[in-house]
């Protein structure tokens, strides 16, 4: 008796939710951190400019976080090996969160 190889995977709703909150408190962190920097913002920025950057860069964490749980889930259907993974999930995370913060910021920090 040969193993289907077709079989679909189950889908673990704790681990993808585990590791998107964890992404997005990686990235509220890192924002949180930068922004308590502004001592004096520019007044031409708006009231409220910190809402979009404290929005925007925990979703990239938090897509991060999705990103890494399929790259470990699919790794063996791809034939990476478990160090490999990891690597390119932090490549990834690292990538889609520096887009994120550069989204976020843009029009107020980011020039």
């Amino acid at each position: 008796m040969t193993p289907n190889s077709n079989v679909v995977q189950p889908f673990y709703l704790n681990s993808l939710t585990k590791r998107m909150l964890t992404g997005a408190g990686i990235g509220l962190l890192l924002i949180s951190l930068f922004l308590a920097g502004v001592n004096h913002p520019n007044p031409a920025w708006g009231k409220f400019w910190m809402v979009r950057p404290l929005i925007i860069v925990p979703l990239a964490g938090a897509m991060g976080g999705l990103c890494n749980y399929f790259i470990f889930r699919f790794r063996s259907l791809v034939g990476l090996n478990k160090a490999i993974a990891a690597i390119v999930s932090v490549i990834v995370f690292i990538i889609g969160l520096w887009l994120g913060i550069v989204l976020g910021l843009v029009g107020t920090l980011w020039h």
